[in-house]
């Protein structure tokens, strides 16, 4: 019976959400039909230049370099997180070192000067924008993977030691999978920040890519590639959160 009944709440929550999209489409063209295309481009021309993000071979180009950079950072970023937590858990000093000098370093540190001072120190290109995403992407994974470490079951911890001496299987078998929801929280947190920083450190230092297809689109006026490549990056990432990070929440284990 509740079934029966949730469906039509379901279709009507569709119908708005779907109606909203298409109103916002409708006065998005009323709006551009009388202004200028550098100063906002129709909903047709924005949807002919995302095309092109994604089958021309050299604007594809520049949206896979963008996405490449952001996976190896959110995969190095959660690693050097991990790895530094884990470390911390086991050294009061690190501990020490990590929550009052490292942390509130990297945290209030600007995105925007470490964007620059990468473009300074090294030439264009892949280093210094991945190099920029991690540094801006680590406090969130500690974070939250510190948090994880002190909430861990230490019993079934020391219980875990009582069977092996071996840290490696340790790792692997108990720490890990204890630790599972704060990575997947970790991962989550990390891939949404590091497309908006991936925009701001190829703006400054990158050859290739969307922020520097955007940088290109703006002394161009090219308003349409401009929306077009914020549009690409929020197809990029809703796929990605439903591709990859929703079936790794789903592994985490109900309480």
């Amino acid at each position: 019976m509740r079934r029966a009944e949730s469906r039509p709440r379901r279709l009507l929550e569709r119908l708005l959400a779907d109606g909203l999209v298409v109103a916002a489409l409708a006065l998005w063209w009323l709006t551009a039909r009388g202004l200028p295309a550098f100063v906002l481009p129709s909903p047709t021309e924005v949807g002919e230049a995302l095309l092109r993000l994604f089958t021309l071979r050299d604007f594809a180009a520049h949206t896979l370099a963008s996405t490449l950079r952001v996976v190896l950072s959110v995969v190095l970023a959660v690693g050097i997180g991990t790895a530094l937590a884990v470390a911390a858990d086991r050294s009061a000093a690190l501990s020490a070192i990590l929550q009052r000098r490292l942390l509130p370093l990297l945290n209030s540190f600007p995105a925007i000067a470490w964007a620059i001072l990468a473009a300074i120190w090294l030439p264009p290109g892949d280093l210094g924008v991945v190099l920029v995403e991690v540094l801006i992407l680590l406090p969130f994974c500690l974070v939250n993977l510190t948090e994880g470490l002190r909430a861990l079951d230490r019993e079934t911890l020391e219980m875990a030691r009582s069977f092996t001496h071996s840290r490696l299987l340790l790792v692997r078998k108990v720490l890990l999978p204890l630790l599972f929801p704060y990575l997947v929280a970790a991962i989550r947190i990390s891939y949404g920040v590091a497309w908006k920083v991936a925009l701001v450190a190829e703006l400054f230092g990158a050859d290739r890519g969307l922020g520097y297809l955007m940088l290109r689109a703006q002394v161009s006026s090219d308003s349409a590639t401009v929306f077009a490549t914020c549009f690409a990056i929020v197809i990029i990432f809703v796929a990605g959160e439903k591709l990859v990070i929703d079936p790794l929440a789903r592994l985490v284990p109900a309480e």
